[in-house]
C-alpha cells in the first residue's frame, strides 16, 4: 500500500464495501445517506432518506451495492451510477447485517424481529429462519453455509439449506457483533460486550482471544490473519492465525467500527467521527 489518506464524510461513516467500479461505497447511518469515495479520496453522496439509518453494505451478484435501512425497514440497492431502489421489510424489522450469498441472493438479519430474511436480485423477499436473539451481522461461510452473530442470545448461528444450528459462545453475555469468512477456513467473530475475538474452525470448538477496546468489526486480511476495529479504544488490531495482537492508533474519538479491504488490498476504515480512513497495512 502506498500512502494513507482520510476523506472527512459528515453523517456518521458506519460500514463500507469495495464496488465493482473501484470505489469504496460507506453508508452515513446520522445523515441518511450512502457516500462514494474513489481510489483517489473523491466524495460523492447519494441521499436515501431522512431516518433510514443506512446499516451495513455489501456489493451484491448484479453489481450494486445493497445496504439495510435500519431506521425504515427497507433493504436498499444503489447501482455505481448512483440509481436506488428499495424493498419494504415488515414494520419492526430493524434489518442490520447483509450479504451476498452462495445462491445468487442477498441475506440479510432482522434485529428487531429476530429473523434471517433473503431478497434476491428482482426484489423478492422471504423469510428464511427466526432464530430470535437479535441476530446482527452476517456473512457467507467457507462451506457455503450463512453464519451470523446472535447479538442477545450470546451464541453464533449457522443457517445451510434451511437447517438452523446455533451454537453458544463460552463466556456469558459476550455481546457478538462483527463476523467474518477468513482464508484459514474458520469464522472469526467480535464480542463488544466482553472485550474478545472469536474463532471458529469449522466443526471444531470455539476459540476465544481477550482483544480490549470494545471489538466491533472483522474483516480478513489477505495476507493472513484478521483486522478488528477496537470502537471503545480508538484503534485498528491485527489478530495472527496464531493469536498475535499489534494495533494501530487512530484519532482519539474518531469511533472506528466498519473494515473493509479495498481492490488493492488495502484496509479501509469508517470512522462514525465524521470520516473514512485509507491504513497502510505493511
Amino acid at each position: 500500500m502506498s500512502r494513507i489518506f482520510e476523506v472527512a464524510i459528515d453523517g456518521g461513516p458506519y460500514a463500507l464495501a469495495a464496488g465493482r467500479d473501484g470505489a469504496m461505497w460507506v453508508t452515513l447511518v446520522h445523515r441518511g445517506a450512502i457516500a462514494r469515495v474513489g481510489a483517489g479520496g473523491d466524495l460523492e453522496v447519494y441521499p436515501v432518506a431522512e431516518g433510514s439509518k443506512p446499516s451495513i453494505i455489501t456489493a451484491g451478484p448484479d453489481g450494486a451495492l445493497w445496504f439495510t435501512r435500519a431506521g425504515d425497514d427497507r433493504i436498499g440497492r444503489i447501482s455505481t451510477d448512483g440509481l436506488q431502489t428499495d424493498y419494504q421489510l415488515p414494520s419492526g424489522s430493524a434489518p442490520f447485517g447483509i450479504t451476498a450469498g452462495p445462491d445468487g441472493a442477498l441475506w440479510f438479519t432482522a434485529m428487531g424481529t429476530g429473523v434471517i430474511g433473503r431478497v434476491d436480485v428482482d426484489g423478492d423477499l422471504s423469510e428464511q429462519a427466526a432464530p430470535g436473539g437479535m441476530p446482527s451481522s452476517i456473512i457467507t461461510g467457507p462451506d457455503n453455509a450463512l453464519w451470523f452473530t446472535l447479538n442477545q442470545a450470546n451464541a453464533i448461528g449457522r443457517l445451510h439449506r434451511g437447517q438452523l444450528e446455533v451454537r453458544t459462545l463460552p463466556t456469558p453475555k459476550a455481546g457478538p457483533v462483527g463476523i467474518a469468512q477468513t482464508h484459514d477456513d474458520a469464522v472469526w467473530f467480535t464480542e463488544v460486550l466482553a472485550d474478545k475475538v472469536g474463532r471458529i474452525p469449522l466443526n471444531e470448538a470455539i476459540q476465544e482471544l481477550d482483544l480490549p477496546g470494545k471489538p466491533h468489526a472483522v474483516v480478513a486480511d489477505p495476507s493472513g490473519g484478521v483486522w478488528v476495529s477496537l470502537w471503545g479504544a480508538d484503534q485498528i488490531a491485527h489478530v495472527s492465525g496464531d493469536g498475535e495482537v499489534d494495533t494501530i492508533d487512530l484519532p482519539a474519538g474518531s469511533e472506528p467500527h466498519g473494515l473493509a479491504i479495498g481492490p488493492d488490498g488495502a484496509l479501509w476504515v469508517a470512522l462514525e467521527a465524521g470520516f473514512v480512513m485509507r491504513l497502510p497495512t505493511a
